[in-house]
């Protein structure tokens, strides 16, 4: 069932002094521009082409191919990128050639960008025909993808896409907006904001050349970019314009290895788009992605190559007998993790067969643990103590309780950082201005993976306020460090039932499947009960440590909201935590 790679005792390698991190910072930030690239050794000369691609409305499309010297018809893999010429990165797979589209608006690409739309993914199929008849293909195509390029995907399924052997997406969202732009209905401006940027920045920088070509295609990329930032803002519910970004059906029949991490900042969409793809043969791989990989791990890249080895070239070699759901889980936290703690768990879906939600009550009875306004615990079954407690909603530590979003720029130097002041990333300085609920401490290890969700019975002084939940694994030495985030717009209370996951056992919901498509702002000290999200928790709560749960206010990475004092009403709130069937959290906590 379990594979432990780190039992032995976790050593955290000594922080460095300021100038070893500064030099390391800067080394991170070059490493940083190389994530999720999985490419293998050079085993050859290799020979690359640029061709251009007309689309049924005349809009030109870039796009290169690469291939061992000299170009030949072979199986290829295409990416359908925004990131200009270089893309995501396509894996180097001897014997297998290599295409990336740079997609409208975008690159060297002509025509508006339209935020991964409708236009974007008929292109999609009408270049996957174009593909499938060059005189370098050899008709079988595969699907490659990492991020926005997962997405374009994701989106285009429900097309029928020519030639399509195989697909490895990794991250990727599964509904743009409740995945990543608008999670909960809380506007996450600091990865649109980032995104855009690594767009924009490889149109800016091939600027010259599609002017050079195309005078009159600058305009339709810099109002491309310009609409695509304002839709944002102009649809703050999940309208027609957001779920025509989102995935809408699968008419295909190909089998998908979908790479993920826990912290990632898509997270919740990959694990969604499984879901989806699942029937058709595909495997579940979560092993990092934008959040990175644990130290002297391959990210999965070995597993990736034989994907494609099977898929393209025909290679018996196993691949499509693997689990169908392989499980890296963080032993501690986010940065053990990245150092090399983690343990493996092999399934046959997702979530893991036979995982129970077990219900923890947050409850007014004091841990003794005394680090944030209430020092509250959370208990198995009822409360002991409930009763009001309240806290403001004030904007928080991002890099504290805002774990996808760290993770995002963690190879970008902040990993560096935090190594040398690892109270950035901890609740140290976060906590003390919310509420928390710790478990004593427990008295064997409690391996928790899955949905999870936070049922809160909560009024505010505020009509509209975000709602922010943290999930951590506090250690022996009292430090609480975050493993999972939740967050939701009072604005939206309603959950849509039928597609919510219930617990098999108890019928309750947990994982909501919260209706963003109508804002119904609450009355000022109305209370109303919330179902917020959590995004899959994957970690092992080691015997020794506590679960503790906290309530913030919004992060500083999400739109500025007013300040607000919100009330909890404890006899009705509730943790409701996904704990694999090998553990017995009750047990563990002396229930």
């Amino acid at each position: 069932m379990f594979s432990d790679v780190a039992r032995r005792a976790h050593h955290r390698p000594s922080r460095p002094g300021p100038r070893r991190w500064v030099a390391r910072l800067a080394a991170s930030a070059v490493t940083a521009l190389t994530i999720g690239l999985l490419a293998a050794p050079a085993h050859g000369a290799t020979e690359s082409r640029v061709e251009r691609f007309v689309a049924s409305d005349g809009v030109s499309l870039r796009t290169t191919v690469t291939g061992e010297a000299p170009l030949a018809p072979r199986p290829t893999i295409v990416e359908f990128t925004p990131y200009g010429k270089g893309g995501a990165g396509i894996p180097d797979v001897p014997g297998v050639n290599r295409l990336t589209v740079e997609i409208r608006g975008t690159g060297d690409s002509d025509g508006r960008f339209d935020a991964l739309g409708p236009r974007t993914q008929k292109d999609v199929a009408e270049t996957l025909r174009w593909a499938c008849d060059r005189p370098w293909s050899d008709g079988r195509l595969g699907l490659n993808g990492f991020s926005a390029s997962a997405i374009t995907i994701y989106n285009s399924l429900h097309h029928e896409l020519p030639c399509v052997e195989a697909a490895v997406l990794k991250s990727g969202t599964h509904e743009l907006y409740r995945d990543l732009l608008v999670p909960g209905g809380v506007n996450n401006i600091v990865p649109g904001v980032g995104v855009l940027a690594m767009i924009g920045a490889p149109a800016l920088a091939q600027g010259p050349e599609r002017l050079f070509r195309n005078p009159l295609s600058a305009l339709d990329t810099v109002l491309g970019l310009a609409d695509s930032g304002l839709s944002e803002l102009l649809h703050p519910t999940l309208d027609t314009w957001w779920r025509e970004r989102g995935m809408r059906g699968n008419v295909n029949d190909f089998p998908t290895l979908v790479v993920n991490g826990w912290f990632d900042v898509e997270s919740r969409g990959a694990f969604q788009g499984f879901q989806a793809l699942r029937e058709h043969g595909s495997r579940l791989l979560v092993v990092g992605a934008h959040d990175g990989a644990p130290k002297g791990t391959d990210g999965g890249a070995d597993e990736v190559r034989a994907w494609w080895r099977h898929h393209l070239v025909g290679d018996d070699n196993g691949a499509d007998r693997e689990p169908r759901v392989k499980l890296w889980v963080a032993d501690g936290g986010r940065e053990t993790y990245l150092d090399g703690a983690f343990v493996r768990r092999d399934a046959d879906d997702w979530p893991v067969p036979g995982t129970r939600w077990e219900t923890l009550a947050l409850d007014a009875t004091r841990s003794g643990r005394g680090r944030s306004l209430n020092d509250g615990t959370l208990t198995p079954g009822r409360a002991r103590q409930a009763g009001l407690q309240s806290y403001l909603s004030l904007p928080s530590l991002i890099t504290a309780t805002d774990v996808p979003t760290t993770a995002l720029v963690g190879a970008a130097g902040l990993n560096e950082l935090t190594r040398f002041l690892p109270i950035l990333t901890d609740m140290t300085l976060a906590e003390p201005l919310g509420l928390s609920y710790v478990t004593p401490p427990l008295r064997e290890d409690v391996v928790s993976v899955g949905p999870g969700s936070v049922e809160l019975v909560l009024s505010s002084t505020a009509p509209t306020v975000p709602l922010w939940v943290v999930v951590s694994d506090v250690g022996p030495d009292g430090n609480a460090r975050p493993v999972a985030t939740g967050r939701l717009s009072t604005a939206f209370p309603d959950v849509v039932t039928d597609e919510s996951l219930k617990d098999p056992e108890t019928g309750r919901i947990v994982q909501p499947y919260n209706d963003l498509t109508h804002a119904r702002p609450a009355a000022i000290g109305q209370a109303r009960r919330y179902h917020v999200e959590l995004w899959p928790i994957g970690n092992r709560f080691k015997r020794g440590h506590r679960i503790a749960l906290h309530l913030v206010g919004p992060s500083l990475g999400s739109l500025p909201s007013l300040p607000a004092l919100n009330t909890v009403d404890l006899g009705g709130s509730r943790l409701h935590l996904p704990v694999l069937p090998e553990s017995d959290l009750g047990r563990a906590l002396g229930r």
